[in-house]
């Protein structure tokens, strides 16, 4: 009888290693596509709703953006790229608000506090909303940040970067959503 035990040790400890295996393709496949686990998170479908508290007080949905085109970045104090991109984000929304660029950062996986401080620290203009439970970022399928979503009026997701924004292609990917 006690022979048994080991073997079914040894055949419980070969399903888990397949089970992370099979999970371990899954996201292999989902990564060489292109795409990401969430399906909302496709291009050319529907930006998924959100309706989230901002970081100074008040409340901003996404359909009250509707109409204009927008960029939605997900970011953290802590991450290095950031800091980058915060004031790229901050002058583009400046440049191109005569044609209605709507520019929004989701806090991901933050705390309040610090995120103010980077908002500030940084010189971002645009509304910081916080997204407790990261709903929001799993709508949209986000892996890490920063991810950057690009929304045109119609609401729809016309582009997706994994990762650091560049200046030259950020304007470029933004001419593609203007009206």
């Amino acid at each position: 009888m006690a022979s048994g035990r080991p073997a079914s040790r040894v055949v419980g400890l070969l399903g888990g290693l397949a089970l992370i295996g099979v999970l371990l393709g899954v996201f292999a496949l989902a990564f060489a596509r292109g795409s990401s686990p969430g399906p909302a998170a496709q291009l050319g479908r529907q930006a998924p709703a959100f309706a989230l508290e901002r970081l100074g007080g008040g409340r901003l949905a996404l359909d009250e953006l509707r109409g204009k085109p927008i960029i939605l970045n997900f970011w953290a104090s802590w991450c290095l790229p950031c800091r980058d991109e915060a004031p790229m984000l901050t002058g583009l929304a400046a440049d191109y608000a005569s044609h209605g660029l709507q520019v929004v950062g989701i806090v991901y996986r933050d705390d309040t506090a610090s995120a103010i401080d980077f908002m500030s620290r940084y010189g971002q203009t645009y509304p910081g909303l916080l997204d407790p439970g990261q709903r929001t970022a799993l709508d949209y399928g986000v892996f890490g940040v920063p991810e950057t979503y690009f929304i045109d009026a119609a609401g729809a997701i016309r582009a997706r970067q994994l990762g650091p924004l560049s200046a030259s292609a950020l304007r470029s990917t933004v001419e593609k959503i203007l009206p």
